[in-house]
């Protein structure tokens, strides 16, 4: 019988390594930074065409390749940063696998130029598919610069798995934000489609921190510091008040890597206790110093992954300082705010002794409650305002004739006969049918009708916009503010106007006529936040996404009171849908009941 394992071709094994190293531009991203950052740069900048699809090309200053060191880069395995074993776990750089840029040239074209210091001439390799196109001596800068084109041109299945630009490209403004936050004496500079997005200048992490996120996170930073033997932790907290609905800007360092961990954001989490809103999370940057040997970060192929020695140590740690670093800036209460100061004894009067006879009580001997009294008209003191009908009744006359309260009652018995619906607990609506109930979520109908009202106002009429009165400036990141000019299109057919783009801010001098002035911010806040969670698929456009948003940011919530004309009015709408049976992200809007169905639960 003849054998049949064999090792497999170089590309073939570059390409399957790729599988795991590049998932999409963004690990491209992510790989080339921490090359450069190990090189030992000061400057490095980021330029990207086509979310990075056609062009990922990062630029360092540092210490270069010579021209055998820049053909080995792209050998698998190949690396400076660890020579045997036990050097795994005494790591102190961002790479150490050797398997990065060979899985990048397997699956798109390379180009790398590098010179050391020291060098008259450097290097200018070309890869196409880990094939090496040429390689030729070239006058260029100290540092590398290399640019990855044309990503999984040769593996079109794994191409079309790619999401919109607008969602790739915030995947890559993540990487780019993880690494800058964790070098902030480093420069960065990013470009995308010509675009500037991102210039920042070294400095410290405050700094950093405000320059990443817009110059109001200044005011929301509650500084970290404490130092231990086997743990040193600094950075920032948020304000409680300034906590948000959605997990976003929570950051870990660990040995200036970016980390994830559930473990230690309970920590976290736990010392906001009693501070945040149900459902709120709190805004966090913490870097952790730990002796590289009592970590392994060898764990997961993305490296944000890390295991610990003594995590519940880090974790007490953590929860601790956090705490009192809230409680020393006057953040965490001090005073129970609950209590009802009306029930305590001033302070004069638990110094002196009430001094005086008791007060004298009077009674009334002739006082008779079921003798008939004359109704008397009730005086006031001052001048009454307008609008009193509400709470003027509860001191006029209660006195009513039987003819009275016998047409109250029938009025009140024609009134239930002839209402059709009812709400039940400020959430559900009942509507009655021949055949026997329906039970509505008013909240998931509400966002079917506004779901299907806004995408036919988008797509098929032309949307009407009413102008502000003044123009409404927002605060927004760099990232957020390049992901709304990107869809600046299509908010403008959706009703929106704009004055003016600015690197934190965007101006809006018009809004639909359907949205007021109050919920600008919060729909666009919302409509970032879905894109964020990647609601948008490739096959979906952005009217689509911008209706979905919508429709959840402005429909009716649970707990809302309907009069019965609006529970009328949403009944009707919504069975006036093409798609009246399931809400935008999928979930039944309706639950018919017939006759039939409620004997069966009392005749069981």
């Amino acid at each position: 019988m003849s054998d049949i394992i064999q090792l497999l071709p170089d590309h073939v094994a570059n390409q399957i390594a790729a599988g795991e190293v590049v998932q999409r531009p963004a690990s491209v991203v992510k790989e080339l930074l921490e090359n450069a950052i190990d090189a030992g740069a000061t400057s490095i900048k980021l330029l990207l065409k086509d979310a990075g699809k056609t062009l990922i090309q990062v630029i360092d200053d540092g210490k270069g390749m010579s021209a055998t060191d820049a053909r080995m880069c792209f050998e698998r395995h190949a690396t400076s940063k660890i020579k045997k074993a036990e050097d795994l776990f005494n790591l102190c750089t961002k790479g150490f696998r050797g398997e990065a840029l060979a899985s990048i040239a397997a699956i798109a074209h390379v180009e790398l130029k590098t010179k050391q210091e020291n060098e008259e001439l450097g290097t200018c390799l070309k890869i196409e598919g880990s094939k090496v196109i040429s390689q030729d001596f070239i006058s260029t800068s100290q540092g590398a610069s290399i640019a990855v084109k044309n990503l999984f041109y040769n593996i079109p299945a794994r191409r079309n798995f790619l999401k919109s630009d607008t969602v790739e490209t915030r995947h890559i403004i993540d990487e780019f934000q993880r690494v800058a936050l964790a070098h902030p004496a480093i420069s960065f500079l990013m470009h995308h489609n010509n675009n500037e997005v991102y210039h920042l200048k070294g400095g410290n992490l405050r700094q950093r921190i405000v320059a990443v996120f817009g110059a109001k996170m200044n005011e929301k930073l509650v500084p970290i510091n404490e130092q231990t033997d086997i743990l040193t932790i600094q950075g920032f907290v948020a304000k409680p008040e300034f906590s948000k609905r959605k997990r976003g800007e929570q950051f870990f360092f660990v040995n200036d890597r970016f980390i994830k961990s559930s473990y230690l954001n309970h920590a976290v989490a736990n010392a906001f206790d009693g501070l945040l809103e149900h459902g709120s999370h709190p805004s966090y940057f913490l870097y952790l110093e730990v002796p590289a040997s009592s970590i392994d970060i060898n764990i997961h192929p993305t490296k944000t992954e890390i295991k610990f020695d003594n995590e519940k140590a880090l974790y007490a740690m953590l929860r601790a300082t956090v705490k009192h670093s809230l409680g020393q800036y006057n953040v965490a209460p001090v005073l129970d705010f609950n209590r009802d100061s009306n029930l305590d004894t001033s302070y004069h009067l638990n110094k002196n002794v009430v001094k005086g006879s008791a007060p004298k009580i009077t009674v009334d001997p002739d006082f008779n409650p079921f003798k008939e009294a004359k109704q008397k008209e009730v005086t006031f003191p001052y001048k009454r305002e307008q609008n009193t009908q509400s709470w003027e009744s509860l001191y006029t006359s209660v006195a009513i004739t039987d003819e009275e309260k016998q047409e109250e009652l029938f009025s009140h018995q024609q009134e239930v006969k002839t209402q059709k619906t009812f709400q039940i607990q400020r959430k559900y609506v009942l509507s009655l049918i021949k055949s026997g109930v329906v039970l509505i979520s008013q909240s998931l109908a509400h966002q079917r009708v506004l779901y299907e009202e806004f995408l036919e106002s988008i797509t098929v009429k032309e949307a009407n916009s009413q102008q502000l009165l003044f123009p409404v400036k927002i605060s927004f990141s760099s990232q957020e503010i390049e992901m709304i000019y990107t869809m600046k299109t299509e908010l403008e057919n959706a009703g929106f106007s704009f004055d003016e783009f600015t690197k934190d801010s965007v101006t809006i001098k018009g809004i639909p006529v359907s949205v007021t002035e109050s919920k600008i911010t919060i729909i666009l806040e919302e409509l970032l936040n879905d894109i964020n969670l990647e609601v948008p698929d490739s096959s979906f456009s952005h009217f689509d996404v911008m209706a979905k948003s919508f429709a959840k940011t402005l429909s009716i919530k649970t707990g809302t009171q309907l009069s019965e004309k609006e529970q009328e009015s949403l009944v009707n709408n919504l069975f006036s849908c093409k798609e009246p049976t399931i809400s935008p992200f999928g979930k039944s809007t309706f639950k018919t009941l017939t006759l039939n169905e409620i004997d069966t639960i009392f005749n069981r």
